[in-house]
């Protein structure tokens, strides 16, 4: 079982990206969801998406960032727009999954991908 992040990148303030994290070998997952962490800094909640698409975000990406999923793929994405500095962190993927064989749900985290934003 693995979720593995891509898309990150350096772009300057006012520029987008798109984020993904790919779950791999999990029966099911009841949510999943990005976490942040600059540097020197606690990791912080972005943004969740539920099994039925009911989506969370942090006050300070609302408007800006967009949650969705993919199911078919097993992926989920995270659009980030109008960056700016603030949003320089590695972004991790978070999952509240179902291990082959386990009963209960696993929280598993990804390696994470790096966003800089040059202003």
């Amino acid at each position: 079982v693995q979720l593995v992040e891509s898309g990150g990148g350096s772009v300057q303030a006012g520029g987008s990206l798109r984020l993904s994290c790919k779950a791999s070998g999990y029966t099911y997952c009841q949510d999943m969801s990005w976490y942040r962490q600059a540097l020197g800094k606690m990791r912080e909640f972005v943004s969740r998406i539920g099994d039925n698409g009911l989506t969370t975000y942090a006050d300070s990406v609302k408007g800006r960032f967009t949650i969705s999923q993919d199911n078919t793929k097993n992926t989920i994405y995270l659009e980030l727009t109008r960056l700016n500095a603030d949003d320089t962190a590695m972004y991790y993927c978070q999952g509240n999954c179902r291990r082959p064989g386990w009963d209960g749900l696993t929280i598993d985290w990804g390696q994470g991908t790096q966003v800089t934003v040059s202003s």
